[in-house]
């Protein structure tokens, strides 16, 4: 996700193939030892943890394409850029994720999704985006006026959940304006393209 926002886009992927077990493997669990993906594996350095991830490759990669981290130097930009991420941590990815395992990873592997379980994600997501309304009536993005990692943090989850519940986004107008602007962006289209979302 991170790295088709940069000029050019780099190709750090790992590939594992799933269905047949290989993240199970004891060459895999070498480099991620709980079994599960992603994992990054770059010149020989491995690094696991999806947000983990992506800072890495927008720190190593920061002086190509958009620049999707705070300046290190500026302390409230830096705060603001943390408390970002706790609130896509803590008030968005648990229900959007859940969503996804619900209508998305439960039918997957044959299992009938729990339409309580997701009725009950859903009216929490929609609780929490009253939040991100309050944050986004007052800037542009999740941690200030510029794009970051936090906002992209949303993106494959997000995508998930809207497709299942498009009226809980549709009724947070600011939310909704800033969410179809991150879909809009053309690194997100091309990781779409690609198979990757």
């Amino acid at each position: 996700m991170a790295s088709v926002h940069m000029h050019p886009p780099r190709q750090m992927r790992l590939h594992v193939d799933i269905g047949a077990g290989e993240h199970k493997s004891e060459a895999f669990l070498k480099m991620q030892p709980f079994g599960q993906i992603p994992v990054l594996e770059d010149d020989g350095f491995y690094l696991f943890e999806s947000r983990a991830i992506t800072r890495y490759i927008a720190t190593k990669y920061a002086d190509q394409g958009t620049n999707l981290l705070p300046d290190p130097n500026d302390l409230k930009a830096v705060a603001l850029f943390e408390q970002a991420a706790c609130i896509e941590q803590a008030d968005f990815d648990p229900y959007a994720s859940e969503i996804a395992v619900e209508k998305v990873f439960k039918p997957h592997r044959g299992a009938a999704p729990d339409e309580a379980v997701f009725t009950k994600l859903v009216t929490s997501l929609n609780s929490k985006l009253d939040g991100y309304e309050k944050i986004l009536s007052k800037q542009k993005y999740l941690g200030g006026d510029q794009l970051t990692l936090v906002d992209l943090w949303h993106l494959p989850y997000g995508q998930i959940a809207e497709k299942f519940a498009p009226e809980i986004y549709e009724s947070h107008p600011k939310f909704n304006a800033w969410w179809q602007a991150l879909k809009a962006r053309p690194s997100w289209v091309k990781a779409n393209e690609q198979g990757g979302f």
